[in-house]
């Protein structure tokens, strides 16, 4: 069996994991779990739909793929300990480490890009530098060593499917596309910053601003901030002093 752990936090964006959910669930001999700190109902940030925590980190140690999906509450769970030292641990025996959107601003405060070339949504691009992740804003996913992440929402698609294709061979991956009719003609031509009108991007960002500016999410983003602000400091001061000699 393969186990796959999708990390289910409060506040998570539906696609973000339910995309990948319907393409990994498909592969041969696969064990989905949905887990967090305990097992039990999980909101998305829509705050209508839920979805089951089915098992706890605790009782998933080390499953063979993980997956954390993004959503405006990740800077609340980016400096979650607990979900770090989780991470940390699991990641060292998991085949692969993933994350779709924001949510590789997580695995980068949990050190794990550290140096890593790493994409995400386009808001949280500067997040990733922040944590001394090699930021990447061109490319839908990025794969480094056993590590991949993939742009916005939408782009959890094309990351389950290229891991589908690693796993159990392209054929089979052709196959769940041709399943699940991933076929994407989308009506509009302004799914990338690059392709995107002014007008586009600043409603977007209105959009976005909607969950990500509640004040839970706003504290834990400035409180992330500070904290990376003060560590880079410190090290930056441990460089600068001389190192003592003894006679």
């Amino acid at each position: 069996m393969t186990q796959i752990a999708f990390v289910a936090y409060p506040g998570f964006t539906a696609l973000d994991m339910i995309g990948p959910y319907e393409v990994l669930r498909q592969m041969p001999d696969a064990d989905v779990r949905f887990v967090w700190h305990d097992a039990g109902p999980i909101t998305a940030d829509s705050g209508v739909l839920v979805v089951g925590a089915t098992h706890s980190l605790a009782e998933t140690p080390s499953p063979d793929v993980i997956l954390v999906p993004g959503g405006p509450t990740t800077p609340v769970h980016a400096r979650d300990e607990k979900l770090l030292e989780w991470l940390r641990q699991a990641s060292r025996t998991a085949a692969w480490t993933t994350s779709v959107c924001s949510g590789s601003v997580i695995l980068a405060a949990a050190g794990l890009l550290q140096d890593k070339r790493a994409t995400s949504h386009w808001v949280a691009l500067p997040a990733l530098k922040m944590f001394g992740a090699i930021a990447v804003g061109d490319e839908r996913i990025v794969h480094q060593d056993n590590v991949i992440t993939s742009a916005g929402v939408s782009a959890g698609l094309d990351l389950a499917l290229w891991l589908a294709g690693r796993m159990c061979g392209e054929g089979r991956a052709k196959a769940i596309q041709l399943a699940i009719e991933y076929d994407p003609q989308p009506p509009f031509d302004s799914g990338h910053m690059s392709k995107a009108s002014a007008t586009t991007k600043a409603a977007a960002t209105a959009l976005l601003s909607k969950d990500s500016a509640k004040p839970a999410n706003l504290k834990a983003a400035t409180l992330l901030a500070w904290e990376r602000a003060i560590s880079a400091a410190r090290a930056r001061r441990r460089k600068r002093q001389p190192v003592s000699s003894s006679v």
